[in-house]
């Protein structure tokens, strides 16, 4: 539960939640609670000031916007699963959805929040660097910034927005007709559990083989990662199954308590080797 200090505002708008996380840069951001929680509880963190998300209604939903999908910060795992224009447009976010945790994790878990948390075995973050997503930050004083998923997570738990910042969304280009995906995790159990090894993968065919490949891993680096070796080896041509050899280029896993790195290293390898050789 919250300490009895803690100072808790609940926003109802867009615009006075830009107005409290300015007041208080240093309060913590409350969306499903599903990480925030466990982590107060554990001693982990005392906030202060807490500014609770869940009254603004601007930050759910998901929409086909022009040229690319919309989808608010507060959306839950379980409208991820369940909303028939990702199942077409980013089938692997759904997949990765149906992993986070058990159905009452689902149903108030979100997809802003998966991100805020910045944990490298964050599920969704690897498929959201596969996707080419862009997150969307407001400000009350700066309004609206995009940043590329894959430059906003520089470091364990850190991310490239200022303290005034709240994630607001996440824009996902819309998916080319040529576009393959994929998503691989592996823990102890297939859900319910923190990800040992997460991969999450995007191959653009066109008549002349691949023009784009995308391959991302969480679990295995301070950060999620994508592995620039192994793409450029999958682009500019038929699928060579193959290219999963230059993993080792693009990764290098730590020991940990969960798992060694030799472990994550081997596993990392036969999860990119399989799915390669399952399509050719």
């Amino acid at each position: 539960m919250l300490t009895s200090r803690a100072n808790v505002r609940s926003p109802r708008t867009l615009e006075e939640a830009l107005a409290a996380r300015a007041n208080h840069p240093d309060g913590v951001i409350l969306a499903g609670g599903t990480d925030l929680m466990v982590q107060i509880e554990a001693g982990q963190l005392n906030p202060s000031h807490v500014i609770d998300l869940s009254g603004v209604g601007v930050l759910r939903g998901i929409q086909p916007r022009d040229g690319y999908t919309w989808i608010g910060a507060l959306t839950t795992y379980t409208q991820l699963i369940h909303a028939p224009h990702l199942a077409t447009e980013a089938p692997s976010l759904v997949e990765a959805a149906r992993t986070c945790g058990a159905l009452q994790i689902q149903n108030r878990g979100t997809l802003g929040g998966n991100i805020g948390n910045a944990s490298p075995a964050g599920d969704t973050l690897p498929v959201l660097l596969s996707l080419d997503a862009v997150v969307e930050l407001a400000s009350a004083r700066r309004g609206l910034r995009l940043v590329p998923a894959e430059r906003f997570f520089v470091g364990y738990r850190a991310l490239a927005m200022k303290p005034d910042e709240i994630i607001t969304g996440v824009r996902i280009p819309q998916r080319h007709p040529g576009d393959l995906t994929g998503f691989r995790k592996v823990g102890t159990r297939a859900a319910q559990a923190i990800s040992k090894v997460v991969m999450a993968a995007r191959l653009r065919f066109t008549a002349d083989g691949i023009q784009q490949a995308r391959i991302a891993f969480g679990s295995v680096a301070p950060t999620p990662v994508r592995c620039p070796h192994v793409e450029r080896a999958l682009e500019g041509g038929p699928l060579r199954p193959g290219a999963w050899a230059h993993l080792s280029e693009d990764i290098a896993p730590i020991d940990d308590v969960r798992s060694s790195a030799r472990y994550r290293m081997q596993v990392a390898t036969n999860v990119l080797r399989a799915w390669l050789e399952s399509l050719g």
